[in-house]
């Protein structure tokens, strides 16, 4: 099984696999690594481990070095001028007259290669304007469209919850998310509550989607006759949080009791299915 460790190039980024080369350094430590778009620094996350083969894309890179205190240091100089390329860039793309926004800049550790991101509609014609760039800032320009959640993972912000948004802070990358989740969950199905600054539906919908589906599959449907301490009732909703169901038994007014007041088990020809 090959050697690798595992290197992150920004916060939040996915990680990927290298060849330790003989190279030696800690957890936490800057290196130097082989990419496709030339050398790159990138920060360690893992140890050096063994992996199934199955499990390496190849080729490998491979790491050349651990960073020095200089290039590091050249990174951070790099870093504090990608706010001006941004707003010299922008100064062209309206000279271009472009339908087209920058979100961010990035150089690579030694300035040679340059991406900008930015976000459009449709897509752009932009070769006039790479080719004033490349000359502007005399490297090599990289322009690179993104959606809405690239977006918002890049620029950041504070989520509905007060914390920072996932995407910028935590989520290596985006799982695919749906409204049947927000339904799973018996949440509002306004698009309002239940879409990030992004505007796309809230990743956190998937977090604890598979223990709310388990719960569904012991209950019984919302709208279906139950059995409960007092008397046949019918389903109304379900609080997953808390626990309860809300009933309204015969002649008698709307109550919540817990999931183990219910007396009558789920219809066995409902299992699995979603009639709400």
């Amino acid at each position: 099984m090959p050697d690798v460790a595992t290197i992150r190039f920004k916060t939040a980024g996915p990680s990927y696999y290298f060849d330790p080369a003989g190279v030696e350094f800690d957890v936490g430590d800057w290196v130097i690594v082989d990419t496709a778009h030339g050398q790159s620094m990138g920060q360690v996350i893992t140890a050096t481990k063994e992996i199934p083969a199955n499990q390496v894309q190849e080729p490998l890179k491979s790491i050349v070095r651990k960073a020095n205190p200089e290039e590091i240091e050249k990174s951070e100089e790099l870093k504090q001028q990608e706010g001006e390329v941004l707003n010299k860039s922008t100064e062209l793309i309206a000279k271009h007259d472009l339908p087209m926004k920058f979100i961010a800049a990035e150089y690579n550790f030694d300035g040679s290669h340059l991406t900008i991101f930015f976000s459009a509609e449709n897509k752009v014609d932009f070769r006039a304007l790479l080719k004033e760039m490349g000359a502007t800032f005399k490297t090599r320009v990289e322009l690179r469209q993104i959606g809405a959640r690239d977006v918002a993972k890049l620029l950041g912000g504070i989520g509905r919850c007060g914390r920072p948004i996932c995407c910028s802070s935590s989520l290596s990358k985006f799982a695919p998310i749906s409204v049947r989740m927000a339904r799973d969950q018996s949440l509002p199905l306004n698009p309002q509550m239940i879409s990030g600054i992004c505007g796309k539906l809230l990743c956190c919908l998937k977090y604890e989607h598979e223990q709310y589906v388990d719960i569904k599959a012991t209950l019984p449907i919302k709208g279906k006759n139950v059995l409960t301490d007092h008397g046949p009732a019918k389903l109304l909703s379900i609080n997953y949080l808390k626990g309860t169901v809300t009933v309204q038994p015969e002649n008698e007014p709307v109550m919540e009791i817990e999931f183990s007041q219910l007396k009558s088990p789920k219809d066995e020809n409902d299992k699995g299915k979603d009639k709400r």
